[in-house]
């Protein structure tokens, strides 16, 4: 079952650029050996972090084609399929091989900020087209909308919609949908720093940025989570207190994409309109780790 799979730590992975700004294959796939090796529970590829909004659709066949291949199965795999046209996604799905992929991640429409009905009908359409569970992302703070309590738990009802990615920020949100929801619906963090509380009112895991460059400690950290031992979560947590607002001070993944440079896991590079990290953030992240 999707809901014993898609548990504990997912990393929401970035995208290696070389330092002309192509895709860095190799740099991906130590990317994938790093995350691996260090415990991550799922990869979510063409999110967000991935600067999937500057990466073109031949670009996005070859990530998805080598990350399917290097990675063979020993984890589960979740896409990133989101936008604000909902006909344009529901033709995609004729277009992406979803062959091997475990769920989708669709991101509420952005821009044109639909009311909660439209957001409701978006996500219907959705799930009635998708080959593949559909897992709900919400992000307020880049959709300029958000998705209610309300709303996740009519759409919880969908067969087809087995969660939702709560990056809302709002812990009351948060436990209105854990109370509410079905017990086969998941829900997952989508703020690191939020994700033990919401562990403690029942979310399942998080997919999460930090988990790039910290794989090993931060599963450890949602291990310690999910079973229970608050004190051992609570010491790694603390950990990241500090770091983690750099992951986002200038956009992300410019942040952990110094971070993975400084590992020696990848360039530092991003695509515009996202500008590498200034002298500042470099060196206050480098004295924090």
């Amino acid at each position: 079952m999707i809901q014993e799979r898609i548990k504990g730590t997912g990393v929401a992975l970035v995208t290696p650029f070389t330092k002309d700004l192509a895709v860095d294959y190799n740099g991906l796939k130590k990317l994938l050996d790093f995350v691996l090796d260090g415990g991550v529970d799922y990869l979510v590829i063409n999110g967000t972090t991935a600067e999937s909004v500057t990466t073109t659709a031949e670009e996005k066949k070859q990530i998805l084609q080598t990350i399917k291949q290097h990675v063979n199965g020993r984890v589960p795999l979740v896409y990133g399929l989101g936008g604000n046209n909902t006909q344009e996604l529901l033709n995609s799905f004729a277009t992406t091989d979803l062959n091997g992929i475990d769920a989708i991640l669709s991101v509420s429409p952005y821009y044109n900020k639909p009311s909660q009905q439209g957001i409701y009908q978006h996500y219907v359409a959705i799930a009635d087209a998708s080959p593949v569970p559909v897992i709900l992302y919400n992000v307020p703070g880049r959709t300029g909308s958000n998705v209610t309590g309300e709303t996740t738990i009519k759409l919880a009802a969908h067969p087809n919609i087995v969660a939702i990615k709560e990056a809302s920020g709002n812990l009351e949100q948060c436990m209105y949908i854990a109370k509410h929801k079905p017990a086969d619906f998941m829900l997952i963090s989508g703020d690191d720093l939020l994700t033990i509380p919401m562990i403690s009112v029942g979310a399942v895991g998080v997919i999460s940025v930090l988990a790039n460059a910290f794989p090993e400690k931060f599963s450890n950290m949602i291990r310690h989570s999910l079973n229970g031992e608050a004190a051992q979560a609570s010491k790694l947590l603390y950990d990241f207190v500090d770091i983690n607002p750099l992951m986002y001070e200038e956009g992300n993944p410019v942040g952990v994409k110094v971070l993975l440079e400084r590992f020696g896991v990848c360039e530092a590079a991003v695509r515009l309109p996202l500008v590498e990290a200034s002298a500042g953030l470099r060196d206050r992240l480098y004295k924090l780790i």
